[in-house]
């Protein structure tokens, strides 16, 4: 791994400029971040600051790969990273990691790899997400040459931020004299296994509309205004967005962004309007005007949950078992948790779990016990002639690693097959209690398990309990985080145990709560 030595020169610009991070997200929160004091702004959540950290460990993995595969010329940060990086280009270094580009035409950014071409250098990022799943028509490139073919095993998984940024590094490298004619680029993925190569080509007209709109906003020129979106579930400025929207009344707090714009070109722009709605249903709406009204009038009336029909109905059994799991980011699925209800008597809790760090060999051997118990109690059920159930909150992730334990541990003892897990999360014996409670209820603040079981009158015993708030728990009871004794390790473990088992245990409640005649106190739509 060749080095490029630090100099003293350092670039700067006369004027802000835009990031590539800044191309994608809210606009507002865009504004409010660039116009705040540094030490105005609110915290960023512990979940970012874990993203962040684990997104670092993945580039590093990677950096190491790509250097045991051939020559890589490692431009360090710091002070003159621009001409380390420019006179790496100039040498011909055929690949460049940490290249850090000259700001130009407003713009500043920085690619993980710069990867040489025939005729000039393509950027490749290097992401910790999925950037392909199986299918076909990827077009991919291995990850020690630039030799990009269609993979008739892999589909691409689009990612906008990538493709936006991709753009803004190709107009810099154009700006630099440094970039390849073919304006294509790449994306190194979670797997670290393969380039996903983008078009960029096609992307630019679309990012330069972008990157005016973002320059304009950052430079003070444009006014932006609150709007509810995805993002707002995790933004640190939220609260104080969402009394800008309750102050006017805003139809996008109870309707997802599409439909609020689609309701506003019909005249449509406050709750209250929406509530009062008595024409026909526009084209386009991101849910069923039927049920944004329903949502309308329960703001208004200020009801957070109503029942789409009189009678509640979720799948019941004789035996029937709640699971939770816990993983950490990509690493692994740590604990498996379940509450175990038979003939409606409560059996109680039992977890399956490994403490050494994931991704471990120790993670097949729980998986293993978890995945023998449940079809154990399935057994059972069925020789005694009895029904059975296993239910989940959001199965996508319960799936997810169910399918990715029996492929990774594969011929390990007690590992099932991918198709007895398939066979398992298809039939009608595992039931998405997430489901359940879309089919039953409209709710305002969302389907999460922490919205809507408190409406069930069950509580979590740790006022800190959350998924994100357990990854940082989970550092501390694994041994990842260094400067912990023995005692804390096994406090943290337990803290885990506890929110994990409070996981199943809400399930369960909330499924008794939809049964029973408690429920009928929701007004219905």
């Amino acid at each position: 791994m060749k080095t490029v030595e630090p100099s003293t020169t350092q670039s700067t610009a006369a004027r802000p400029t835009v990031t590539a991070r800044a191309l994608t997200g809210c606009r507002h929160r865009l504004a409010l971040e660039s116009r705040q004091p540094d030490d105005a702004a609110p915290a960023t959540d512990v979940g970012a600051v874990l993203r962040k950290a684990a997104a670092a460990e993945h580039r590093s993995r990677v950096r190491d790969r790509l250097a045991a595969l051939g020559p890589l010329t490692v431009v360090e940060p710091g002070p003159g990273a621009v001409e380390r990086t420019l006179a790496a280009a100039a040498a011909g270094a055929p690949r460049i990691w940490g290249a850090v580009l000259p700001r130009s035409a407003g713009r500043s950014g920085h690619s993980e790899l710069l990867q040489w071409t025939r005729d000039g250098y393509v950027p490749v990022l290097v992401v910790n997400h999925k950037v392909t799943d199986p299918g076909a028509g990827a077009t991919v490139s291995p990850i020690q040459r630039w030799e990009p073919r269609t993979d008739q095993t892999r589909k691409a998984r689009v990612h906008r931020g990538d493709a936006m940024r991709l753009a803004h590094l190709t107009r810099m490298l154009r700006d630099a004299g440094i970039a390849s004619t073919a304006a294509t680029g790449g994306v190194i993925g979670a797997d670290g296994e393969r380039i996903l190569v983008y078009d960029v080509a096609g992307l630019l007209p679309g990012y330069d509309e972008r990157f005016e709109d973002r320059r304009a906003i950052l430079s003070g020129e444009v006014e932006t205004e609150p709007m509810r979106v995805a993002e707002c579930r995790r933004c640190p400025w939220w609260h104080q967005c969402e009394a800008q929207l309750a102050a006017v009344r805003d139809v996008g707090l109870v309707a997802d962004p599409t439909s609020t714009r689609v309701l506003a070109a019909v005249g449509v722009r406050t709750v209250d309007d929406l509530a009062d709605y008595a024409g026909p249903e526009p084209e386009g709406l991101g849910a069923s005007l039927r049920d944004l009204r329903a949502q309308a009038r329960a703001w208004v009336a200020g009801v957070r949950l109503v029942r789409r029909r009189p009678t509640v109905r979720v799948r019941r059994a004789d035996v029937e078992v709640d699971v939770d799991m816990e993983s950490f980011q990509e690493g692994g699925a740590y604990l498996w948790g379940t509450w175990l209800r038979r003939d409606g008597v409560d059996i109680g809790y039992r977890p399956f779990v490994t403490w050494e760090p994931v991704p471990t060999r120790d993670e097949a051997r729980s998986f293993a016990e978890f995945w023998a118990w449940l079809m154990d109690r399935r057994a059972e059920a069925h020789a005694a002639g009895k029904t059975f159930a296993a239910y989940c909150y959001s199965q996508q992730a319960e799936n997810r690693w169910l399918l990715a334990s029996a492929d990774r541990f594969a011929g390990e003892p007690g590992i099932p097959t991918r198709a007895a897990v398939s066979e398992f999360i298809a039939s009608p014996e595992w039931v998405d209690m997430f489901i359940a409670v879309g089919d039953a209820f409209l709710s305002l603040d969302g389907r999460s398990l922490k919205k809507v079981a408190p409406a069930a009158g069950f509580a979590w015993r740790d006022p800190e309990a959350g998924g994100e708030a357990s990854m940082a728990w989970y550092l501390v009871a694994s041994g990842r985080e260094p400067g912990h004794d023995d005692d804390e390790r096994a406090a943290q473990r337990r803290r885990i145990l506890e929110y994990n088992e409070d996981d199943v245990r809400a399930t369960r409640v909330l499924r008794e709560w939809m049964c029973s005649p408690a429920v009928e106190d929701l007004p219905v739509v």
